[in-house]
């Protein structure tokens, strides 16, 4: 399938999902930063969408109304993420990665934490990893986004057939042991474990490229995802956080609100290890050459959560970054795509 071809049917397949609640929720944001009437809104992510090829939630976060066209044009896409997927990606990519027991068996000396799969496992098998840990997070062997996690406290389990019947009819048949984060991570936000997503690109000469480097915090639940209410801010190449935290609904965040520790500036502890590591990893699967990786850093080194063959894109909103221009270049000189 050619470029174009891909564009329309991108374009074609978000229009399909797009609920008018989300519409509305896309053009506040976009009006509470440029006061710009709802119609004119509308009739510019349109043209976007044509134009530089955007999704209107990537209008939206990105503050592009604010931007000139020569501005606009710089900035990397979900749209153009999804064609370096099709094109550059594997077509099993999703089944070798997002099958989560099958990645954590493949990956198993680099997760560094406990789990079982409901699914395989018998009852005794279960008790005894309920019995091995006070709490676990239970999730969907399949989700991505953090949907469908919850973190369970496993003494209140008392008929454990029942349970495991419960927990598969929720579709959480994945469970797994709270990896402990790093102290200085903790003191940043103890509520959940908060990752480093490497997005990351493997040229045909071998060369490891990282395109973004991103922190994302909770925010008042047991996952740090940005469709799950968390947070997250941009990281230079040493592992500093280059601004303020901002969420899904573009709160900006100068100070972790539970914590009051100041996020622009925190330094991520180990981070060239991790980037070491996940360069490792990525090595191991050279047919999938772009991937998101989620990184916990525990108090012993870094430990891989999932990796994404088909990652988010994240830039900052150039109202909190005071940078008006995006990644679109990084992305381009690493993949040699006409994006």
């Amino acid at each position: 399938m050619g470029h174009f071809a891909m564009r329309l049917r991108y374009l074609a397949d978000r229009a399909r999902h797009l609920s008018p609640a989300n519409l509305r929720e896309f053009t506040e944001q976009v009006h509470r930063v440029s006061k710009a009437p709802t119609p004119v809104i509308i009739a510019d992510m349109l043209w976007c969408s044509v134009r530089y090829d955007m999704g209107f939630r990537d209008y939206a976060v990105w503050d592009i109304r604010l931007l000139k066209g020569r501005e606009r044009a710089t900035w990397m896409t979900h749209p153009k993420s999804f064609r370096i997927t099709k094109l550059l990606n594997s077509p099993d990519a999703k089944q070798l990665v997002e099958d989560k027991p099958r990645f954590y068996r493949d990956f198993a000396d680099d997760i560094h934490r406990d789990w079982i799969d409901l699914a395989d496992a018998d009852t005794d098998a279960v008790d005894a990893f309920l019995k091995r840990h006070e709490r676990v997070l239970a999730k969907p062997s399949n989700g991505f986004g953090g949907a469908g996690i919850d973190a369970v406290d496993t003494a209140g389990i008392t008929d454990v057939a029942a349970w495991r019947d419960a927990q598969t009819e929720r579709g959480q048949t994945l469970l797994e042991e709270l990896l402990p984060q790093h102290p200085e991570l903790s003191a940043l936000y103890p509520g959940s474990v908060n990752t480093i997503r490497l997005i990351t690109f493997l040229d045909r000469d071998g060369g490891f490229h990282v395109l973004a480097s991103v922190l994302r915090i909770g925010n008042g639940g047991v996952i740090d995802n940005f469709a799950g209410g968390g947070m997250f801010t941009m990281l230079d190449d040493d592992g500093v956080a280059l601004y303020a935290g901002v969420d899904k609904q573009s709160h900006v965040f100068q100070t972790h609100p539970a914590t009051g520790v100041r996020i622009a500036g925190f330094r991520v502890p180990m981070y060239a290890e991790a980037v070491a590591f996940v360069e490792r990893l990525a090595r191991r699967l050279p047919q999938i050459p772009y991937m998101g990786w989620d990184i916990a850093i525990t108090p012993t080194g870094p430990a891989v959560i999932e990796a994404n063959h088909n990652s988010s894109v994240f830039q900052m909103k150039p109202t909190v970054s005071g940078v008006r221009t995006g990644l679109l270049a990084r992305y381009r000189d690493a993949t040699g795509l006409d994006l």
